[in-house]
């Protein structure tokens, strides 16, 4: 949790590739010093140095991943990096399934040695990719944000319009990161943010993290064993086949990416909401039904062979529709001079999801049996209309332009989208001009310097004028 905040802060003020430099190099060390340790206080000290570096890596990657993508496919995009996330989980799963009948300091040692290659690969693949045009637009390297935009979108010219166009959303969201509603506390409670809302953001963020921690998908994890044995399957069979569930993730999150971008992110949750809670109902259900079956009957292996189905079913819907909106959504929302420190609240709401989850579940399950899962099925069910009335769908529009989705005063959809398309339509559908003209308002609110960043709506794209003039 600590390391996500540090991480966000560093990468905003040094950049997206040192940060994840660094995140790396400490989750390198931190899984040496694991797999070196010599007694328990060694281990603790190695664990905090490896769970600082993966605060980084996870606070920072993300809205990397984002800024380098275009509206169109950035989901898309996304679901690709929870791909590389499960081959992770399965190739971890794999190895300790692996390594479970040898020795006991190779049993432990060994896993933890393996975990440090992804992180020097990260290490040694860092300097070799672009880094986030959007972060050095931001901080006064013009040169080198637009050659890499220029790449990133086919080699084109650059006095393309699209480039152009492009270019000129990037230097109207330009501002300083040291403004006084930047610092984390002001963030938390929305001080000094004036339109731009970020208080509203950072709770968006949190929240949406706690929805999805509480869809049921830890319920359904750690349950899992339990269901594959109620099919009758012996503990080598019930491991082999949890093991099956993580790899099952895997076309999960690649079948989201055919879909987010068309669904959008808000619609891919209240799918995700329906399917989940309808598994988690009929899994209920089953489960009861087995438990009143008579011990080692056919029908109780049945219902248990069904049950354990719906371990897989839950998985997909889940995998497909809500954890790469619910993570991805989080990295749009915010400004550009903030994204990686406002996300970091994000992985602070999932870790405290499931610290909390992983505290309740065991009781739950002890007091409550198969009513778990009905209390679950229940908050898929009531996260639906969460979802939907506060939180605006943002797929396919530009970074630059989701911050007039939030300048309402009110927290309802429907009143944001209203201010959203007065504002575009005050500014001739320029995305720039309306979110200069937004970004000034704020400033003058909060006597922070404005910056006149568009100088003119009526001319052509290719010959839009950006000015960094300083207005006193």
């Amino acid at each position: 949790m600590f390391g996500c905040f540090l991480g966000g802060w560093v990468a905003d003020k040094y950049g997206r590739k040192p940060g994840v430099w660094f995140g790396s190099l400490l989750c390198a060390t931190g899984g040496a010093l694991m797999a070196a340790s010599q007694n328990s206080n060694m281990f603790i000290v190695a664990r905090v140095v490896a769970g600082l570096g993966i605060g980084f890596i996870n606070s920072i990657i993300p809205p990397w991943v984002s800024e380098l993508s275009q509206a169109h496919n950035r989901g898309a995009s996304f679901a690709l990096v929870f791909v590389a996330n499960f081959l992770g989980i399965i190739l971890a799963y794999w190895i300790n399934f692996g390594v479970r009948n040898t020795g006991e300091q190779f049993r432990w040692r060994f896993p933890l040695v393996f975990m440090t290659l992804p992180s020097i690969m990260i290490l040694l693949s860092t300097t070799l990719l672009p880094d986030s045009p959007r972060w050095l637009m931001a901080n006064d390297r013009e040169d080198e944000a637009v050659e890499i935009l220029a790449k990133l979108r086919g080699d084109l010219a650059s006095n393309d319009a699209g480039l152009v166009n492009e270019v000129a959303r990037l230097k109207a969201i330009v501002q300083e990161s040291h403004h006084k509603r930047n610092n984390f506390l002001n963030l938390v409670i929305g001080r000094y943010s004036g339109r731009l809302h970020l208080g509203r953001r950072v709770w968006m963020g949190f929240v949406l993290q706690q929805i999805t921690c509480f869809t049921g998908i830890l319920a359904i994890a750690t349950y899992a064993g339990n269901l594959f044995a109620l099919a009758g399957f012996d503990a080598y069979k019930s491991s082999w086949l949890a093991g099956l569930v993580n790899t099952f993730g895997v076309f999960g999150t690649a079948a989201a990416a055919l879909v987010i971008d068309r669904l959008g992110r808000i619609k891919s949750l209240q799918v995700s909401f329906i399917t989940q809670g309808m598994a988690l109902f009929i899994q209920a259900a089953l489960i009861r039904s087995a438990e009143l079956s008579p011990e080692g009957s056919a029908k109780r292996t049945s219902l248990g062979m069904a049950s354990a189905a719906m371990v897989f079913v839950f998985l997909w819907c889940f995998t497909m529709f809500n954890i790469v909106p619910s993570w991805i959504y989080a990295t749009e929302i915010w400004p550009q001079e903030i994204r990686a420190k406002g996300y970091a609240f994000t992985i602070f709401g999932w870790a405290v999801g499931c610290g909390a989850n992983t505290f309740i579940i065991p009781i739950m399950l002890d007091r409550l049996g198969w009513k778990t899962f009905l209390v679950f099925g229940c908050c898929n069910i009531i996260s639906m209309p969460l979802v939907w009335f506060f939180l605006p769908e943002v797929a396919g529009k530009p970074l630059e332009a989701v911050s007039l989705l939030f300048s309402a005063d009110s927290v309802l959809v429907s009143e944001n989208v209203r201010e959203y398309e007065r504002m575009m339509d005050e500014a001739g559908g320029s995305v720039a001009v309306a979110t200069s003209r937004l970004l000034d308002s704020v400033d003058r609110e909060n006597g922070e310097p404005e910056k006149r960043r568009i100088s003119s709506t009526k001319e052509e794209p290719s010959m839009i004028h950006v000015e960094e003039i300083n207005v006193c």
